[in-house]
């Protein structure tokens, strides 16, 4: 390794490339992910949804390991949204064993992997055994430094939203904010995802073309890519592809393409 490359690797910046050829585009610092078609994907194979669930799980740590290998900084997944409260109670009851069984099982290699875990959506009124689960997920890795995987487990974007409002509008009757103080910084440092940069790219499975309440003020400039593949069958290709595809992108963020001169 040359010491330039030596540097860039102790920096965690891309490394420089090798002279004559173009420089590699640098991955998307945050990446959120919709996961989408673990029902489908076992009704087409004619297995319970808890399998499609399971093969589901093995997706999200696949996801977890490509992320690391593809130098992404922030990974969020949309494991359990406010509505889905609404599914039939026994597959409700399986996604709770699932996510205790994803802690127990895999909270030490990411730990062991500098993983931090994030969680973000509504804690109040879960039961204790799940909010035990998700606070020991996030105090065990608090001091990593490697990738920040954020969780978003029983969240609705609209829901944070109005969390932050009445956040603000709090500060501002005890006399700690002034209505004039309140801009897009002040909303987004009271979101759940304070302290976390936009999502760069949003990626959803199993080609359904919807936001579904998913990170709603975080990806008003986010790049989207839906993905055929149901969820189960994401891998580290299908991610890379997600990315190659995001470099295609002309990113103007309501300004002119610099590629237009």
């Amino acid at each position: 390794m040359t010491s330039e490359s030596q540097t860039a690797a102790r920096s965690g910046a891309a490394p420089a490339a090798p002279r004559g050829l173009a420089p590699q585009p640098v991955a998307p610092q945050h990446v959120a992910i919709i996961m989408d078609g673990n029902g489908r994907w076992a009704a087409h194979r004619g297995l319970p949804r808890v399998e499609g669930h399971r093969r589901g799980l093995e997706a999200v740590r696949r996801a977890v390991r490509a992320a690391i290998d593809l130098g992404i900084r922030y990974l969020t997944i949309y494991s359990f949204s406010s509505e889905n409260w609404r599914r039939p109670p026994a597959e409700v009851a399986d996604l709770m064993g699932l996510l205790k069984l994803f802690v127990r099982r895999d909270l030490a290699e990411l730990h062991g992997n500098n993983v931090r875990i994030r969680i973000i959506g509504e804690r109040e009124g879960l039961s204790p055994d799940i909010a035990g689960v998700l606070r020991e997920a996030e105090e065990k890795t608090d001091a990593n430094t490697g990738l920040t995987l954020v969780v978003a487990f029983n969240y609705g974007g609209r829901q944070e939203i109005l969390r932050a409002v009445r956040h603000l509008a709090e500060a501002v009757a005890e006399g700690r904010l002034r209505p004039d103080q309140i801009d897009a910084e002040a909303v987004t440092r009271a979101l759940d995802t304070g302290g976390i940069p936009d999502p760069d790219l949003v990626i959803r499975t199993s080609g359904e073309q919807r936001l579904s309440n998913f990170l709603t003020w975080q990806t008003a400039y986010s790049e989207y890519v839906i993905v055929p593949d149901f969820w189960p069958d994401f891998d580290h290709r299908a991610f890379a592809a997600a990315i190659d595809e995001y470099h295609r992108r002309d990113r103007r963020f309501g300004g002119l393409s610099e590629k237009a001169g």
